[in-house]
Parts: structure tokens; sequence; C-alpha cells
């Protein structure tokens, strides 16, 4: 399997509902730097698995919808907590359209998996990863 990632981040307001979640109940920030890993069994006829800069293009449109909001109003996280883990899927779910609707490019529609990564800190990292 080869596989192409891309990096970006956003910095992001929300509080997360939950006694488990201790005082991240309350509103805080976070930056999370997110990378999105483009999966396929074999190279396309250029010898590539994604085009690298439809793909930054791409991750960096979706990521602006959220970038410098407070995820408790946005309406796609509304009644929703919005867990590392929750704006992963968030993420990969905006990704599987563009490719879907074919803003990466020919070389896409190889994929066969997609893989979201959160770094919420130097400690701490969540993912989401299924086929395509």
């Amino acid at each position: 399997m080869y596989t192409v990632e891309v990096r970006d981040h956003v910095m992001i307001a929300h509080s997360i509902k939950g006694e488990v979640f201790g005082p991240a109940q309350n509103l805080h920030g976070a930056t999370y730097v997110i990378d999105v890993g483009f999966m396929r069994k074999e190279l396309d006829e250029n010898d590539i698995v994604v085009d690298i800069g439809l793909a930054t293009d791409t991750v960096k449109a979706v990521l602006s919808k959220i970038n410098y909001t407070n995820l408790d109003e946005h309406p796609d996280f509304k009644g929703r907590r919005s867990t590392t883990e929750a704006v992963a899927k968030w993420v990969f779910d905006k990704i599987k359209i563009a490719i879907d609707d074919g803003r990466l490019g020919a070389s896409a529609s190889g994929l066969k998996k997609l893989k979201i990564s959160l770094h919420e800190s130097h400690t701490a990292l969540a993912a989401y990863e299924a086929d395509l």
C-alpha cells in the first residue's frame, strides 16, 4: 500500500459536555495539526498516489470551514460533542466528498483508504481511517 500525507492545522474553540471531560466541559481553545493520508495499492500511470497539490488545496479548503471557529456554534456540530475523534471523522467525511466529486483529480479514483490524524498536542493523537 502506498501513502501520501499532507498536513495543515486549525485553531478552534469548543466545549465538550459530559462529566468524563472534566475541565474541557468549559469553553477552551485547541490547535490541531491534521495529517490526511491518501492510500492506494498501486501507483497510477504517472507513478503517484494522488496529486499532492490538489490534495493540499483540498485539505486547506475543507479545514477553512472550521478554522478560527467555535465548534459549539458550527452547524455540523450543533447538539454533538466535538471531541478530537469526532473532528477527525468530520474531516474524513468532507475529504471523501471531495474525492467523490473529483476535486482531487483523476489519480484519486484509485484511492482505497483515507486516514485522518489529529495531533492535539505533543502527547495526544486521534485518528479515523476507513476504506473508500
